[in-house]
């Protein structure tokens, strides 16, 4: 199983990014819970947001009201939009993905990470 994440970058405080993350690999037969972790330098990794396979959500009170999670299982993708960006919002995107896979085990999965650096 991998995880493959897209579209991190540099933006101005105020703007605009949307990360991607493909999931994939013969092994998933089902995939749960899906989320995004940042981790800024010298501090822990922390949830940004998460979603289940029912399309439930939940963030962190630091992006409430300007993230939003989705997710396409069609795909096997989920989605943050970043909206409001501010220089606290700069650090290494996660993905991650609670997968069963197809010798029915459940595990955590986690992509390689992008950085999402807010700055004028």
């Amino acid at each position: 199983v991998q995880l493959q994440a897209y579209g991190g970058g540099l933006v101005q405080p105020g703007g605009s990014l949307r990360l991607s993350c493909a999931v994939s690999g013969s092994a998933i037969f089902s995939i749960n819970d899906m989320g995004w972790y940042r981790q800024a330098p010298g501090k822990q990794r922390e949830l940004v947001a998460s979603i289940t396979s029912g399309s439930s959500t939940n963030y962190a009170d630091s992006v409430k009201g300007r993230f939003t999670i989705s997710r396409d299982n069609a795909k096997n993708t989920v989605y943050l939009q970043m909206n409001s960006l501010k220089p606290d919002d700069t650090a290494v995107y996660y993905c991650n993905a609670v997968v069963l896979t197809t010798t029915f085990r459940k595990s955590d999965y986690w992509g390689q990470g992008t950085q999402v650096t807010v700055s004028s």
